[in-house]
């Protein structure tokens, strides 16, 4: 039970000082990149990838967590981080906004299958009609 005990403790300060090491770093390029003027995307993508990489192990970090982590780096560092708080928000977009816009989204692709859907049964409905016409020839004179 002890030699368990002694590898928990070995093992949880290794595990938790990479985490906040890349945490740390994770944040540091996605400031220094925001600040050198390029956009959040890439600046996000940069750091994020850092942090995946750095934190291995069995469990992914998720883009949530990765954020947390930056967020909480330039809380915690605020003044060696002063210039990044307003890039911030990007980290965590609306989420009722994207929710909204993507309710749209499926609403307007709903209303363009409807819309589809009404023109080829339209277009099988003359179709058909046109066949039962092309059988019959008429006479215009034939009373």
């Amino acid at each position: 039970m002890r030699i368990i005990l002694f590898f928990i403790g070995l093992m949880l300060p290794i595990v938790t000082i990479s985490k906040v090491n890349a945490g740390s770093f994770g944040a540091e390029i996605f400031c220094t990149m925001r600040e050198g003027g390029n956009d959040h995307e890439s600046s996000w993508e940069a750091a994020y990838s850092y942090i995946k990489k750095q934190k291995g192990g069995v469990f992914k970090t998720s883009p949530n967590q990765a954020a947390s982590q930056i967020i909480e780096t330039v809380i915690r560092e605020k003044d060696k981080f002063t210039y990044c708080v307003e890039y911030l928000d990007k980290l965590y977009p609306d989420r009722k906004l994207q929710k909204k816009q993507r309710q749209e989204e499926q609403k307007r692709k709903n209303e363009e299958i409807e819309q589809n859907n009404r023109r080829k049964k339209i277009e099988n409905m003359i179709e058909d009609n046109s066949d039962d016409y092309s059988n019959e020839s008429f006479d215009r004179y034939s009373y």
